[in-house]
């Protein structure tokens, strides 16, 4: 492995969606048995790396992927509340069929404009990031190495965009599986990223 600090960036595990799929938010929803499947395992994959610290969104699916690799090295999860997912705000639950029939444009208007759009008491991806890079950048600079810190696609992307210097527009593009491994070293100031949606 390379020198410098390493941060293991670690999306939740599988969680249970419909047909057709809804907004999933900030709703706080379980894991599925599949879920916790692919969290044992790169809880086993990871175990040789001893952690520092072990960070966390605050939602459910986030604390309990982590909670696999935090028993079998004896650390704590510490909550972040500011790792949380994007708020999509009244979208939460709906089906894109949904939001187009009570919100009449705007699914079409974020599709134009995916960075800075924002739906009714939610949050666009420019917020996200000056919610979620200032938090990420604290936890790496206040804390030895290495460090796992278990998010969400969207924060995730985000924070991939931010330290790759991609437009945030372009923030779909960037691969994020149920729990994968984004592997990310910060040396003398600077970023650079090591592994992206890795299963293994």
């Amino acid at each position: 492995m390379h020198g410098g600090k390493q941060i293991y960036l670690l999306r939740h595990g599988q969680i249970e969606q419909t047909e057709p799929r809804r907004f999933v938010g900030q709703q706080d929803l379980p894991l599925t048995p599949a879920g916790e499947a692919q969290a044992l395992r790169m809880a086993q994959i990871l175990e040789t790396i001893r952690f520092s610290r072990i960070f966390s969104s605050p939602l459910a699916r986030a604390v309990h992927t982590a909670s696999f690799i935090a028993a079998r090295q004896i650390k704590p999860v510490v909550s972040i509340p500011d790792l949380a997912e994007i708020s999509l705000g009244q979208w939460e639950g709906l089906t894109v069929e949904e939001v187009r029939q009570r919100f009449p444009g705007q699914y079409e208007e974020r599709g134009r404009a995916i960075a800075s759009f924002r739906p009714p008491d939610g949050e666009s991806f420019h917020d996200l990031a000056q919610r979620t890079v200032p938090c990420f950048t604290g936890l790496v600079e206040n804390n030895p190495g290495p460090l796992l810190i278990v998010a969400h696609a969207g924060i995730n992307r985000v924070l991939l965009s931010r330290i790759q210097e991609f437009p945030l527009a372009e923030l779909l593009c960037i691969p994020q599986d149920y729990c994968c491994l984004n592997i990310i070293r910060w040396q003398d100031g600077c970023w650079c990223v090591d592994a992206i949606n890795r299963k293994s």
